[in-house]
């Protein structure tokens, strides 16, 4: 059987390293999961890893979509298995690289995505506007209690989408949700994470950086291709910040630190995430034997 590897977790805790080194050993190529990396442009504010940095290791998924369009997880789940499955046919090692949780299980997991109606999501949201998430918990308690365990009451967007998806395919919503097996393609899940404190220092230290080189101006040059039309790419860490600041008071001291303070938020939600899934493999990722620990964990002999 092909080997497909993942490298998954936390925002900072050097994926995208480990993941051209994984690449470099096993002979292999990287595709991207991280959501906002997908954009053309957003380059500082995502971290994306340079073209000195891939080392030569192909990287698939980078710089796919315009700021202005809507990043899909069905569109992302069918590009990123083609991009495997090509990887694949050559003989190569996919190896799938990044923190955006929900991108991840769909390349890896049996996830479905039923079509959308827009009068039934308009009437929804509606609703959810004027009366609040509870209520609609409530019903949706009532039609699919699988699916109301799995969603938070407070979540009102996964809500409203649970209930669309019910009246729309006359299933429940549960049915659709990725049901516990192995990982497609034989896949090695390897999760990367750091101590709380650790972790914190890092994502301040790289927000720090991200404002010194040049954040700032890359928001202003995405505003001239409608970053602020964008639904998605707008609302990046960074960037949503960033605009914030510009279309009000100006002040980027108040940006940074709001970004540093969202961020360190987002890591959490990340670390919840991922630890739900007890197919991946954990890994400190201040240890000096990374790679080779990784390796490891892939169970094949390296090259050479």
């Amino acid at each position: 059987m092909s080997l497909a590897v993942a490298v998954v977790g936390p925002t900072a805790t050097g994926k995208s390293d480990l993941g051209v080194a994984l690449a470099e050993r096993l002979g292999g190529e990287v595709v991207n999961a991280d959501a906002m990396q997908l954009y053309r442009g957003m380059d500082i504010g995502t971290a994306k890893i340079t073209q000195v940095e891939r080392r030569g290791v192909a990287h698939h998924l980078l710089d796919v979509l315009d700021v202005r369009e809507t990043a899909s997880v069905a569109a992302y789940q069918r590009d990123a298995r083609a991009a495997i499955e090509d990887v694949l046919a050559r003989g190569r090692v996919p190896v799938l690289v990044g923190g955006s949780g929900l991108y991840v299980q769909a390349v890896v997991d049996d996830l479905e995505f039923p079509g959308t109606d827009p009068a039934i999501r308009g009437r929804l949201e509606a609703e959810l506007a004027e009366v609040g998430p509870a209520p609609l918990h409530a019903r949706l308690t009532e039609l699919d209690p699988v699916a109301a365990e799995a969603v938070l009451p407070t979540n009102g967007r996964r809500v409203v989408r649970a209930l669309e998806v019910i009246e729309l395919t006359g299933r429940p919503f549960s049915a659709t949700m990725p049901r516990p097996g192995p990982a497609r393609y034989g896949m090695v899940m390897v999760g990367l994470d750091r101590p709380n404190g650790d972790l914190d220092a890092r994502v301040d230290l790289r927000v720090t950086r991200m404002f010194a080189d040049g954040l700032v101006d890359e928001v202003r040059a995405l505003t001239t291709h409608g970053l602020r039309d964008g639904k998605t790419a707008a609302r990046a860490l960074g960037y949503q910040q960033v605009l914030t600041a510009l279309d009000t008071d100006g002040d980027l001291t108040v940006a940074a630190n709001d970004t540093a303070r969202a961020t360190r938020r987002f890591v959490r939600r990340q670390r919840s995430w991922f630890r739900r899934d007890h197919r991946i493999a954990w890994l400190d990722a201040a240890r000096p034997d990374l790679v080779d620990a990784a390796l490891a964990l892939t169970r094949v002999t390296t090259p050479g």
